[in-house]
């Protein structure tokens, strides 16, 4: 079993980063709701406490319950938990007498201290705060300062505790990923066993007895979550599983029939399932994002169910959910962070399908995905293809979706996607796509004036999908590209790049 680390989310933007970073020490983790901690937690051997847009001087502020926790196990408070444990157990926090947001360095740090190992004076962290410490709680011992912060971080004798007001988790902390692994490995002795192979061993042994001799069927898209979540599968099952492509008219320009080609060499068992018209209706003046999500959602649940009564004794179906999708779609019900937006493939099934849900990746960021998919023998070319929504199209065109936006903006995408390639781009990008905006432009095309739709670029860097920043692509690219846009796509006259970065804007547009 994989050793396991506990990180209590008090809504901070950078919690998914906490996650990320461990897992980039060979580390697992799991983030949970403070107010929603597992009820066994014997298997954790470290928890670490996020920040929180919350004040702790707040009558709202998150109080999270640490008996089981503190003094148990090793314990690191980031920022707000920092802040926490002093505020309540005997210190003092007050107001910033100046804003405490940005770079700053490590003026001071106390000598002969594990959480400080490998980690000089003047080392560049990031701080995002308020409110700052003025005064430790009780038994606490100052472990490092800066210029502008006296307690930036400090440890409670007699236990395995510590805290810091700064980000480690961020790139701005240049020593962060070293300070979290003298915390789980020198300090709670965390083993750094989460690799891929491990991954595979582990999850094809878990899917057998999971599964046994029962059939799954398993909704493919021709991307990289669901492809790898096959492959496992096919492992651990063989012919009991049954997968389903289906076009849902939103796919990218001739996707259905190229995807199809693509599995033929992959010894999978694969049906396409040709929607279209059915999806279509259910969207048909529908605007608001979430209510596409959900009809779109609802009606891959309607195929699969309709294609699953024509498999005798079929009692899973299996999904590609990951990590991300899974911390997106919980909102404030079960935890301090809000829903960005929900995902097709998350939140379960409705009452009138009876099969059971497996998603051997469902903890899993989409670089580890990729990781456990060159360690099952992908093809690099499958592997490294950009993320695509499984919404499709229709959550990139804004407002209500038609066949005719649906076409114009598949010409459109191709073009893009096409160009990135033949420019040697495709690869340096972690993900593009177009979109159609609702709104009409003037332009003018042989001395007559027209009035036609805008569509947006859009291509970003990144490594998970948690955080990302647009690419700069060149300039004359981007010139090419709207130039063959405007003259070969009936129907658009004007051409935009998106530069913004995720947070504050999200990848896709709704």
């Amino acid at each position: 079993m994989q050793q396991n680390v506990l990180i209590l989310d008090f809504g901070s933007q950078y919690t998914q980063l906490i996650a990320r970073r461990v897992r980039e020490l060979n580390i697992y983790c799991e983030i949970h709701p403070y107010n929603n901690p597992p009820k066994d937690i014997s298997g954790f051997k470290a928890t670490i406490l996020s920040g929180s847009p919350f004040s702790v001087r707040a009558e709202d502020a998150p109080h999270p319950d640490l008996s089981e926790i503190r003094g148990k196990m090793p314990l690191l408070a980031v920022c707000y938990g920092a802040q926490y444990l002093a505020h309540f157990h005997g210190g003092k926090v007050e107001p910033s007498e100046t804003r405490e947001y940005g770079r700053a360095n490590l003026s001071i740090i106390k000598d002969a201290e594990a959480l400080f190992e490998d980690i000089t004076e003047n080392s560049q962290v990031w701080m995002s705060h308020s409110d700052t410490i003025k005064e430790l709680p009780t038994n606490a011992v100052r472990l490092a300062s800066t210029a502008d912060v006296l307690n930036a971080a400090y440890r409670i004798d007699g236990e395995e505790t510590f805290a810091i007001q700064f980000h480690p988790e961020v790139y701005h902390t240049s020593d962060g990923k070293q300070l979290l692994e003298n915390f789980l490995v020198k300090i709670a002795g965390v083993e750094q066993t989460w690799t891929s192979e491990a991954f595979v061993d582990m999850t094809v042994s878990e899917l057998k007895e999971k599964i046994g001799d029962d059939k799954v069927v398993l909704g493919l898209s021709g991307g990289v979550d669901s492809s790898v979540a096959a492959v496992l599968l096919h492992q651990a099952i063989g012919k009991n599983l049954y997968c389903i492509f289906v076009n849902n008219g939103l796919l990218r320009k001739n996707e259905f029939d190229s995807v199809l080609d693509q599995y033929k060499d992959m010894g999978l068992n694969v049906k396409g399932v040709d929607a279209s018209a059915r999806f279509l209706d259910a969207l048909a003046g529908i605007s608001d994002p979430e209510e596409k999500r959900k009809k779109i959602g609802n009606a891959f649940i309607e195929v699969f169910d309709d294609e699953a009564h024509q498999i005798q004794d079929v009692k899973f179906l299996a999904q590609g959910t990951i990590y991300p999708d899974v911390i997106e779609s919980i909102s404030a019900t079960g935890g301090p962070s809000a829903t960005i937006k929900s995902h097709h493939n998350v939140g379960g099934l409705p009452d009138f399908m009876k099969l059971k849900i497996v998603e051997p990746l469902r903890a899993l960021f989409k670089d580890e995905v990729r990781r456990v998919g060159a360690e099952l023998g992908i093809a690099k070319e499958l592997l490294g293809r950009h993320p695509f929504p499984g919404p499709g199209l229709a959550i990139r065109i804004l407002g209500d979706v038609t066949a005719e936006k649906v076409r114009i903006l598949q010409e459109v995408d191709a073009i893009f996607i096409n160009g990135l390639k033949e420019w040697m781009l495709y690869d340096k990008v972690w993900q593009a796509g177009a979109i159609l905006l609702p709104v009409n432009s003037v332009g003018v095309m042989g001395d007559e004036r027209t009035y036609e739709k805008v569509v947006a670029l859009r291509a970003v860097e990144s490594t998970d999908g948690m955080t990302a920043d647009w690419v700069n692509l060149p300039y004359e690219f981007l010139q090419k590209i709207s130039n063959t846009i405007i003259n070969k796509v009936k129907g658009v006259n004007r051409v935009v790049y998106d530069i913004s970065s995720k947070p504050p804007a999200t990848i896709e547009w709704e």
